[in-house]
């Protein structure tokens, strides 16, 4: 039973990672209607990291694509560098605000943004604004040809991703499309924008709670960590093919539901 759990918390939080309806949100709401335990912060963090190894997998052509700096590949290599550097100036928002959070006020999370109703609220919020970036006019900007006031706007949106309910995929592609990305490369951006920030929050919340991980087993650990890389490889595929020809409509109409469905069970 222990092993099934984490083949469940895996699953939850490989395919709901990426598309756009919050992985917190789901480990912890349907965990409570299947009455198992809630993994909490610090797990659903830990298990976050085979989502980060599914992106470098999944990406690794464009990751690892560096090659030889000459005159030939030299605007190629340009555009990676450049593209690195965006990554990072859009990860900077997300780590100030979960750092300030973390130090000074280290139990709202647990207390306050893990609750039912705040999920619920934050889930219809999330449509609201899914809805708008969906309905917005179709943009042009796109990997090669976005500046770094781009993905720091992305980044300061990207922040919001550490309530429970916002969907960090979500509210990254639904800023991109509303300051004028493409569809495909927003949430390409998205991804490669989630690898720093998804990683950090793991590390810190493995190092706070050191102890914890001790009493769960490597074994079933691993297994959850091998579930969601397998099962984020299936949903970053499933994405970016019907986002790019779909929009965010589906997810929209998903996340009402989800919202309704929690309150009424309150």
């Amino acid at each position: 039973m222990e092993y099934l759990k984490f083949v469940l918390y895996g699953l939850i939080q490989g395919l709901t990672e990426f598309i756009p309806v919050s992985s917190t949100a789901h480990l912890k709401i349907i965990s409570l209607f299947l009455g198992i335990d809630d993994p909490g912060a610090s797990l659903s963090a830990t298990i976050q990291l085979g989502s980060v190894l599914a992106i470098a997998w999944y990406f690794r052509n464009d990751i690892f694509n560096f090659r030889s700096q000459s005159s030939k590949n030299f605007l190629e290599y340009l555009l990676h560098e450049r593209l690195l550097r965006s990554i990072l100036l859009g990860t900077l928002p997300i780590v100030l605000l979960g750092g300030m959070i973390k130090i000074f006020i280290p139990s709202f999370f647990e207390n306050v943004l893990r609750s039912n109703l705040s999920i619920a609220l934050v889930s219809f919020l999330m449509a609201i604004f899914m809805y708008l970036a969906d309905s917005s006019k179709r943009g042009s900007i796109n990997i090669k040809n976005h500046n770094y006031s781009n993905s720091l706007l992305i980044g300061f949106f990207q922040a919001f991703a550490i309530f429970p309910g916002v969907s960090r995929s979500g509210v990254t592609i639904s800023s991109a499309l509303i300051s004028g990305w493409e569809r495909g490369d927003a949430a390409k951006f998205s991804f490669l924008l989630g690898m720093p920030a998804i990683s950090l929050a793991a590390i810190v919340e493995f190092i706070s709670s050191f102890n914890d991980f001790f009493s769960l087993g490597f074994l079933p650990l691993f297994v959850g960590l091998i579930t969601t890389f397998l099962s984020s490889l299936l949903a970053i595929d499933f994405l970016l093919k019907f986002f790019s020809s779909n929009g965010l409509k589906i997810f929209i109409i998903y996340r009402v539901i989800f919202g309704v469905v929690i309150l009424l069970n309150l």
